[in-house]
């Protein structure tokens, strides 16, 4: 049986949802309405295949949900407080965005 995850564990693999940057691009991208694939491609400057492997992964997590209408597929926000985290971390960023902009620790 595998073992229990623990909440911080949990908590920093969320995280890591939000931490690439071209997730967090297509999340900000839904903010505002749900979009298709092509949309969100063209808005993050991606290429569709990217954009659509990344759509998966947020999917699979359960940060979006997509509904097919034709040949397009439109993606929104599934979870409702990630637009509450952004905008906390839009405050945040007021606040702290030079210590980010110079914190050389997060660097990949």
């Amino acid at each position: 049986m595998p073992r229990v995850m623990d909440a911080a564990a949990l908590k920093a693999k969320l995280f890591r949802g939000f931490g690439d940057p071209t997730r967090l691009a297509i999340l900000e991208r839904l903010l505002g309405r749900e979009q298709s694939v092509g949309e969100i491609a063209e808005a993050v400057e991606g290429n569709f295949a990217n954009i659509s492997a990344h759509l998966a992964c947020l999917a699979e997590c359960g940060l979006v949900e997509g509904e097919r209408r034709g040949k397009y597929v439109y993606y929104r926000l599934r979870e409702r407080r990630v637009r509450d985290l952004m905008r906390i971390a839009e405050a945040i960023l007021a606040d702290v965005s030079r210590q980010i902009y110079q914190c050389t620790r997060f660097e990949r």
